[in-house]
């Protein structure tokens, strides 16, 4: 009786440290969740923070991508300027429209036409402030383009012809918008499925349910004569959440009174 060439019935099965959930049924890696392309004139400055931590490990296990454009490729002259004087005068200079278009056009051109899933934002001092709603819809996009602006800022035609949406992280002014960038990806890229240990993490957050999250406690229980509150310590669940609801609440009329009114109905 003759040896069988080959086995029957059996699928050759072979280890790989690749989660299945990344991967397709031919065993090539699968696209990434989400996806960042930034626009940038120090595309150097990145991955920086995001390449440490769990943004990081979530980027090595292509739960997220980055890629980094360099809005300078972009410039058409011999001395690749990116920038011109502000039109009317002023201190500052503006970067031009059509060096901008090229640098946004590239990054759209393998995206879903669909802006809804592929938003384009430009951080700036003038922008609607980033909230956690607007965090988490992003995360529901399939990725989104940054441009990160310098100098006194972008010309406005740029932004009206190219749908860019401006957003800021805060009151207050920076020498550019790749710090930004960085944080609204972090915000992002921890939303993502599979980046954080459990759901809850991201639920019981600041802004999740419209107030400032409760203070936080550990071990040891008595440290330099301060007490952790009896109530944590109690193990009643209830009294524990309503605790910490008073304190959220609390918390945020003190600091955030426009979060405050917001979420109470309180127009006075």
């Amino acid at each position: 009786m003759t040896k069988p060439t080959r086995s029957h019935g059996l699928r050759q099965i072979k280890p790989s440290a690749q989660p299945r959930t990344l991967m397709d049924e031919s065993g090539a890696k699968s696209d990434p969740i989400w996806r960042a392309k930034v626009l940038t004139l120090y595309p150097e400055m990145f991955p920086g923070p995001l390449g440490v931590s769990l943004i990081g490990k979530a980027r090595e296990k292509r739960l997220w991508s980055l890629e980094t454009l360099d809005i300078r490729s972009f410039a058409t002259d011999k001395h690749r300027s990116v920038d011109d004087t502000p039109a009317g005068g002023g201190p500052g200079m503006v970067l031009k429209p059509d060096v901008v278009a090229a640098a946004i056009d590239a990054s759209l051109a393998k995206v879903p036409k669909d802006r809804e899933k592929w938003p384009v934002l430009c951080f700036s001092a003038r922008g609607r402030p980033i909230t956690q709603e607007r965090v988490a819809r992003l995360a529901a996009c399939d990725g989104a383009t940054l441009i990160c602006g310098r100098f006194e800022g972008i010309d406005q035609r740029v932004l009206e012809a190219r749908d860019v949406e401006e957003i800021s992280v805060g009151d207050a002014v920076l020498t550019g918008g790749e710090i930004p960038a960085m944080a609204l990806i972090d915000a992002v890229v921890r939303l993502l499925p599979g980046v954080l240990g459990t759901l809850e993490s991201t639920v019981e957050e600041s802004f999740s349910a419209g107030l400032l999250e409760h203070p936080q406690y550990t071990r040891p229980p008595e440290w330099e004569g301060r007490a952790i509150p009896e109530v944590l310590l109690s193990g009643h669940h209830a009294k524990v959440a309503e605790w910490r609801r008073s304190q959220s609440e609390a918390t945020t009329k003190e600091r955030r009174p426009d979060l405050w009114r917001a979420f109470s109905g309180d127009t006075e």
